[in-house]
């Protein structure tokens, strides 16, 4: 029976030992597979840090407005008798518009112009007489008082019938009519919207922190939706004087030439406050940026030697300082020095110490056209 228990324990240790063996070896084997693997290299696009120019700007938002703009309306009631323009039309200072009933003004302005030669003939007899002693000054006061006031009416007849014919107050384009013939018009009555398009401006606003870079005549770039890839020149014309004390946010106005009728009220714009040009800065693509919790970096390529003479790129991960985004590039304010070879794509898999090998690709270039969806 203890023979039995002794080869029972003889053959279990042989068993379990021949396993671990097994797997010791398994793992030695693996092990100087490992080692002897080259050490992968990952593919990825790069450029050499370059100085350039750098010009900054200052971003805004805003909505176009005319140099001049006013809806037309009327002062008094009126029924229309004659309109005096189209929609769409170009008008001039002055032109007519609408003209309302004035008959009864007219008539009364007549009146008051047949009784003015009787009255002011009674004034000047009344101012001979007072000379020579024979009326009083009353008499001569009351001439006078009846003169100036049929003046006064003549004159306030002349002025309502010049309020019943409305004409444009500046040079403009009409906009869409909103009234027609023998319409009965109560004072304020909206007839047409008249703006002078020939100059535009936007007004937007910039944080009271970068009141400093801004000033009057500094040249701008505008952008709108509507006229996609062109860009508008336009100059800071104002500056509000005060800052508002509840967002911290101060209103400046520029002036847009508007020679051609592209631009038009009300559309939404984007504005490029442009700042000093920059010399000698360092410039990267928003690719070559990795963006984390914990600060931005980029992986630099140096040339290395492997222990076997063999060369190889390698990368290591710098921290750099970076200040505002244009177009697709980033300005770096420190980190990164002039020379510098960077990983601009592929830079996914990548970490510390990793080694890379650089291929030419397209993928980051800009297409022609945007594909439309």
């Amino acid at each position: 029976m203890k023979k039995w228990i002794f080869l029972a324990i003889v053959l279990a240790i042989l068993v379990f030992g021949s396993v671990i063996g097994f797997n010791m070896f398994k793992a030695q084997k693996i092990q100087e597979y490992l080692a002897s693997r080259p050490i992968p290299e990952f593919p990825v696009t790069s450029m050499t840090v370059k100085p350039e120019d750098w010009t900054p700007n200052l971003k805004a938002i805003g909505f176009i407005e005319p140099i001049q703009g006013v809806t037309v309306t009327n002062e008094v009631n009126g029924k229309i008798v004659k309109i005096d323009f189209t929609s769409g039309q170009t008008l001039k200072t002055g032109d007519p518009i609408v003209s309302l009933d004035s008959s009864v003004e007219r008539a009364n302005l007549k009146a008051a112009q047949g009784q003015l030669p009787a009255v002011e003939r009674n004034y000047k007899r009344m101012k001979d007489l007072l000379k020579s002693g024979s009326i009083s000054q009353g008499q001569a006061d009351d001439a006078e008082s009846q003169y100036l006031s049929l003046q006064g009416q003549i004159e306030g007849y002349k002025a309502t019938i010049n309020r019943l014919n409305i004409r444009a107050p500046f040079d403009g384009i009409a906009g869409l009519r909103n009234v027609f013939m023998g319409q009965y018009l109560s004072a304020g009555t909206d007839i047409v919207r008249l703006e002078d398009i020939s100059r535009m401006q936007i007004r937007f606003t910039i944080p009271q922190n970068d009141l400093n870079k801004i000033s009057i005549g500094q040249m701008m770039n505008i952008y709108v939706d509507a006229e996609a890839g062109v860009t508008f020149k336009g100059t800071i014309s104002a500056i509000e004087p005060a800052v508002n004390f509840q967002s911290g946010v101060i209103q400046v106005q520029a002036d847009i030439p508007n020679k051609d009728h592209t631009l038009r009220s009300g559309m939404f714009a984007k504005a490029n406050i442009i700042l000093p040009t920059l010399k000698e800065q360092t410039i990267v693509p928003e690719t070559a940026i990795n963006y984390t919790l914990y600060g931005e970096t980029v992986y630099v390529i140096t040339d290395q030697t492997g222990e076997n003479g063999k060369a190889f790129k390698q990368v290591t991960q710098k921290i750099v300082k970076l200040g505002e985004s244009i177009d697709g590039n980033v300005h770096v304010l420190s980190g990164l020095e002039a020379g510098d070879e960077i990983v601009t794509s592929g830079q996914v898999r990548l970490s510390n110490g990793s080694h890379v090998s650089i291929i030419e690709s397209d993928i980051l270039n800009k297409p022609a056209e945007i594909p439309a969806l």
